[in-house]
């Protein structure tokens, strides 16, 4: 059997690989952390797993490929509460998670050779995609000054002729880390100005940091109405494994992004999007607005207690729910840190391999999406392996 050089091209997810021996570790009978992976703890909001209680004792037949009107209502109306932004339903398309909805807008704009520019690090799915429909990834380099993010200066660096797209997500995975407002508004612009699409995935977005007046991250829709935004109920919502998603698209897209879904995977689940209607009720912002808050307490815990063992991060992230630990001082490879760290004391990290180039062997992930006692556990363990390196 041949396999498609597609198929063969793409690498593995390592922060699954790691996951994988974590398991085998686990098997064995090991006591292992797992902060390879952004999974919340705490699951979806209480009114969510009811609404799926009652939806399992109902019928739960095929939707429309663009998603119930039901949800895809609640999802515009989640705009305007939280961002102040009137987004018509009608360009809202439910997906079968984030990934679905990267998969058909990168259909809908890919055509083989254009290149598409991309930060370096950044979530490795999303370049996979746009390669997968035949796109020249440009990685474009950043580092710590940029807050690990593309700015304007250095996609204008790298534009060329063959430039048709751009993706960023903010926050970012893996870092954590936000474009400032006006940098992703002159990116945009000089994106728009120059006829090419903008993605960007503000899957964290809603976990980002609050301002002083308590008011949510800006939607990159404030300000550039064009740009295809790609969200997911996974992370704030806490619905994982439900693999439900959207993005909101430019009107004149609706038809393709409808053709795109009607034989990708023809819906959506109907029983996640049945209950993710629960989502939007004040009780159930309530308690996701509660979590976000309890990741930020978090956040705090785990950069102060790094620092103390040795283990700094250059840039403290200002959402999501990751640090980017630089391992270098160690002596170690972000690979072989990960290895150790692993087999050793049983706590599963991710390498920076994942993400890109950059700063692949002095990075390492971390997920504080576990349990505050898993954290400190974690840090505990990973402090005692510092100690050992020491000597």
């Amino acid at each position: 059997m041949k396999i498609s050089q597609r198929a063969q091209a793409i690498d593995p997810f390592f922060a699954m690989e790691f996951g994988k021996r974590a398991a085998v570790l686990e098997a064995q009978g090991h006591d292992v952390i797992k902060l390879n992976l952004g999974e919340p703890d705490f699951g979806p909001p209480p009114a969510v797993l009811e609404a799926a209680r009652t939806a399992v004792g109902g019928p739960l037949p095929y939707t429309g490929a663009l998603g119930t009107h039901a949800l895809r209502e609640a999802i515009a109306g989640f705009y305007l509460h939280e961002h102040g932004i009137t987004i018509a339903p009608g360009r809202i398309i439910v997906t079968a998670g984030a990934s679905a909805a990267l998969l058909l807008v990168t259909a809908a704009l890919v055509d083989a050779g254009d290149e598409v520019i991309v930060g370096d690090p950044s979530y490795p799915c999303n370049r996979q995609f746009l390669s997968s429909f035949g796109a020249q990834v440009k990685l474009v380099g950043t580092d710590a000054a940029s807050r690990f993010q593309l700015d304007a200066a250095s996609v204008r660096a790298n534009w060329t002729a063959d430039t048709k797209g751009l993706m960023i997500a903010t926050p970012s995975n893996p870092t954590g880390t936000s474009v400032p407002p006006l940098e992703l508004r002159a990116l945009c612009e000089w994106a728009r100005e120059h006829g090419a699409w903008r993605i960007v995935d503000e899957i964290y977005l809603n976990l980002g940091d609050r301002d002083d007046a308590g008011r949510p991250p800006q939607t990159v829709l404030a300000y550039d109405d064009g740009a295809i935004v790609i969200n997911s109920f996974s992370k704030y919502f806490g619905m994982t494994g439900w693999r439900l998603g959207w993005a909101v698209v430019p009107e004149a897209m609706v038809p393709t992004m409808e053709r795109l879904a009607q034989n990708y995977y023809i819906c959506a689940s109907t029983l996640s999007q049945q209950a993710a209607l629960a989502c939007f009720t004040p009780a159930s912002l309530a308690v996701c607005e509660e979590r976000r808050v309890e990741f930020a307490r978090r956040r705090e815990l785990v950069l102060q207690d790094l620092a103390g063992i040795g283990l700094p991060v250059p840039v403290p992230p200002d959402g999501a729910f990751y640090v980017y630990i630089d391992v270098s001082a160690t002596g170690l490879s972000a690979w072989e840190f990960c290895e150790r760290v692993l087999d050793e004391v049983h706590v599963a990290l991710t390498p920076g391999k994942d993400f890109g180039h950059v700063g692949a062997d002095r990075y390492v992930r971390l997920s504080y999406a576990a349990s505050a006692d898993h954290l400190n556990e974690a840090v505990s363990r990973l402090g005692a392996f510092m100690t050992r390196l020491g000597r």
